[in-house]
């Protein structure tokens, strides 16, 4: 070993995107350190250096931080006040808790963006069943109603009809869950934009990346986004580095948009990747969330990019220079793999090699995670020149990780 000093940086949080950062960081000869909650979590069983322990506990937070040039987290979950303690205490962490609040509380993040002149739905506090009913009378009904922190993958996340509105409502604030509603607004698709930002300024910007959500999970990311106007394409990457400009964001940030219809044409077709051909000739954008972090529709950036989300995010928050942001292809399709109801009796490792035999241009990134029925555990990417070619093998490659048979 070296006796040079490596850089140290302590990551908050276990899981598969804490994993894929130890590629990136043995690339650069960073030294990651990971705050795990046991040791065979995903990104426990690939990083060395490992401190056991929960992150609402300040001292094990105090501990992990022992000696780190910086200190980021995959998730937004670490409370807020320990986040300060650390601060106080003169070490870096990055993000700061001035931009991650906003990650964390989604009512303050609306308020925010909203002062910042970003476009959002329509929005507001739920704190009675009275609030829910002025608020559903202001939309016509077209209710989304979210639990303000914790709520990932469609869980904290609720359509009510007229009839459920209210006793949902009174229910969940019974349960202590504090509340917001946005106006629910006509899908034609969902976009992402990922930036990423240094704390002396820099911010780069990837191409704007299409997502295809099944039961509130992301299953497939398509980038850059096809049939998008090159006018909402720039006008979704400005949102996403004023987003992290104005907010002070340290690190990968995901902007998650909601694409829809703005005028409507029947001898004009323009089909998404995501869906069956429409009528659409105009799109407009507003933003559905945000995370101050690697980001699943970044995961195609792996193999599909220059400069992964990931090695960005440990350059970002070393306030090292940003990489190229650049495509290394027409078109990058990534796909989940999620867990079925039943797992094949084909070992994982022989689905993979069956894969890698079938598609050798499919990219395999597994979590080492233990089957649940609908939990990510893998991804696939592909890269190619036409979207449902290459849609196709990476569907087909997913699929058969998942279910053992070709789709």
């Amino acid at each position: 070993m070296s006796e040079q000093h490596k850089p140290l940086v302590t990551v908050y949080g276990d899981g598969q995107l804490a994993r894929m950062m130890q590629p990136a960081a043995a690339e650069l000869d960073i030294h990651l350190r990971v705050l795990a909650s046991a040791p065979d979590k995903s990104a426990a069983q690939v990083i060395p250096d490992v401190v056991l322990g929960d992150y609402h506990d300040l001292d094990v937070l105090t501990a992990a931080a022992e000696g780190a040039d910086a200190i980021t987290f995959e998730h937004e979950h670490v409370p807020t006040e320990h986040v300060e303690a650390l601060i106080a205490d003169g070490l870096n962490v990055q993000p700061q808790p001035s931009a991650l609040l906003y990650a964390q509380d989604k009512l303050l993040m609306r308020q925010k963006l909203a002062e910042l002149g970003a476009p959002v739905p329509r929005f507001a506090a739920i704190e009675s069943v009275e609030d829910a009913r002025d608020f559903a009378a202001l939309v016509d009904g077209h209710v989304c109603l979210k639990a303000r922190r914790g709520g990932y993958d469609g869980h904290g996340v609720w359509f009510p009809s007229a009839k459920e509105l209210e006793p949902l409502v009174e229910e969940l604030l019974a349960a202590g869950t504090p509340l917001m509603a946005e106006e629910k607004v006509a899908l034609t698709r969902e976009l992402s934009v990922l930036a990423a930002r240094r704390p002396s300024g820099e911010v780069k910007v990837w191409p704007v990346t299409e997502s295809v959500q099944r039961d509130g999970i992301c299953a497939e990311a398509f980038a850059p986004a096809p049939n998008l106007s090159p006018e909402l394409a720039e006008r979704a990457m400005q949102v996403g580095i004023k987003v992290a400009t104005e907010l002070g964001v340290t690190g990968v940030l995901a902007v998650e948009l909601f694409a829809f219809a703005t005028k409507q044409d029947a001898g004009c077709i323009i089909a998404s990747a995501s869906g069956a051909p429409g009528a659409v000739v105009e799109e407009d954008i507003a933003v559905n969330e945000l995370a101050m972090r690697p980001h699943n529709t970044g995961h195609w950036t792996q193999d599909g990019c220059v400069t992964s989300q990931f090695e960005q995010h440990l350059r970002a928050v070393l306030d090292l220079p940003l990489g190229s942001t650049a495509a290394l292809a027409p078109v990058t399709v990534m796909a989940n793999v999620l867990g079925a109801e039943e797992d094949p009796q084909m070992p994982m490792p022989q689905r993979v090699r069956e894969v890698m035999e079938r598609y050798p241009q499919a990219k395999i990134h597994l979590y080492g995670k233990d089957h649940q029925p609908g939990r990510k555990i893998g991804h696939v990417n592909v890269v190619g020149e036409d979207v449902e070619e290459t849609r196709g093998i990476a569907h087909d490659a997913a699929h058969f990780l998942v279910y053992a048979q070709w789709a």
